[in-house]
């Protein structure tokens, strides 16, 4: 065998350790650096923080709000007479059926009327809804009307008791239709008033017992809705039609997609500025090093070596920029998990089912996902500008001489 051919054959050294030594002068580099370093991983770690804290927030608001509404108005389900649409005020006056002669166990009957009342003699118009007292299937209180002795005992929100000015006890006028369409009054007695963050069953609502809604309009036997529970068993029941609880839900999901849209517009131009600051560093750092880079390539390492040290840099900026996030982030999480975000009083006002504190939701694939987000698009970044150096010429950059 001859001298060239030995010499031809001699080994390349293992990928793996040219990894290693790429990813050893990378964090060489970056902590000689200094204190360019550490703003580029400090815009990293803010930018990874404020989109896991915004993501964490909405995702924790609109499961508060399902919850809520699930809990207080939605049930299992509801199943609603034929004519009635929840959001046509003209259906209300026709839109009620006789109660099926099948087994209704399950299901909790709603009778919805229209009707005024006179607080400090002003007229406000309200929806009346007639409910079993016995039920459990939603929170409302309705234990309080079965045990008040009055003769007409209502329940009211807390919003309500505030726009109409009453507390517990307080008489109102009531003025009322007949199935006939005959006018009544009468004086109501609030039994009890509860705190709810759904405004849907309490802004313009009262709530009565069934059997005296029955009686006040004669229209005995009758319901507008029923609330299921979740033993509920889907029915075909002639001139009633069952909603399920993602159909009654479609509402809040295409807010949340919304409002996780307008989310996703504000962390990109997050994570675009701090894109800009990584690859501005790497467009310094190349010019700032071209004997450095011709030196490498001098001594034996390829282009693309050289590359992917300049890339290996620029990825090691975003891995420290997740962990720095993670070392004051992770408290910051835990604390809002705990303790919630309190949420301005004026919500209330907006029809929106929002809890008193809001307990943000930061999972681990939201976590996961934002430290892969930032770390790739880091590396693509950090390719773009590095790219320069596999045109560049070895003795023009040992001289500094960089095109």
């Amino acid at each position: 065998m001859t001298a060239n051919s030995k010499i031809s054959t001699r080994s390349e050294p293992p990928r793996g350790a040219i990894t290693r030594l790429a990813f050893h002068l990378a964090y060489k580099n970056l902590m000689g650096a200094g204190l360019r370093t550490w703003l580029s991983v400090g815009i990293l770690s803010f930018v990874f923080v404020l989109i896991i804290f915004y993501q964490g927030y909405v995702e924790g608001f609109y499961q508060n709000s399902i919850d809520e509404n699930i809990a207080w108005e939605y049930g299992g389900g509801q199943l609603l007479y034929k004519d009635y649409d929840p959001y046509d005020a003209f259906t209300l006056q026709d839109g009620h059926g006789k109660i099926p002669a099948t087994d209704t166990k399950d299901l909790v009957p709603i009778l919805i009327r229209q009707a005024s009342i006179y607080p400090q003699g002003r007229l406000m118009p309200v929806l009346v809804k007639g409910i079993e007292v016995a039920q459990n299937t939603v929170k409302l209180p309705t234990q309080l009307l079965q045990q008040s002795s009055a003769e007409y005992p209502v329940i009211i929100g807390k919003r309500m008791a505030a726009s109409v000015n009453l507390k517990k006890g307080d008489q109102v006028m009531l003025r009322w239709r007949d199935k006939n369409g005959s006018f009544d009054a009468g004086n109501v007695t609030i039994a009890g008033i509860f705190d709810t963050d759904v405004p849907n069953v309490d802004i313009g609502q009262i709530w009565m017992p069934l059997k005296k809604l029955w009686a006040m309009t004669d229209m005995k036997g009758q319901a507008t809705l029923f609330i299921a529970n979740n033993n509920y068993e889907q029915k075909n029941l002639p001139k009633w039609k069952f909603k399920t609880q993602d159909e009654l839900l479609t509402g809040i999901r295409a807010l949340e997609k919304m409002d996780k849209i307008t989310g996703v517009i504000i962390y990109l131009v997050l994570l675009a500025i701090a894109m800009l600051a990584v690859f501005d560093t790497q467009v310094l750092s190349i010019f700032r090093r071209q004997q450095e880079i011709g030196t490498y390539i001098s001594l034996g390492m390829t282009r693309k070596q050289v590359l992917g040290l300049f890339t290996a840099e620029g990825c090691m900026h975003s891995i420290l920029g997740v962990l720095v996030g993670f070392i004051y982030g992770v408290p910051i999480f835990i604390y809002f998990t705990r303790q919630g975000i309190g949420t301005p009083a004026a919500v209330d006002n907006l029809g929106i089912s929002a809890g008193k504190r809001i307990f943000p939701d930061f999972s681990p694939e939201l976590i996961i996902g934002t430290a892969v987000l930032i770390i790739v698009s880091t590396t693509i970044v950090s390719f773009l500008p590095a790219r320069k150096i596999a045109k560049m010429n070895p003795v023009d950059a040992l001289k500094g001489k960089l095109q």
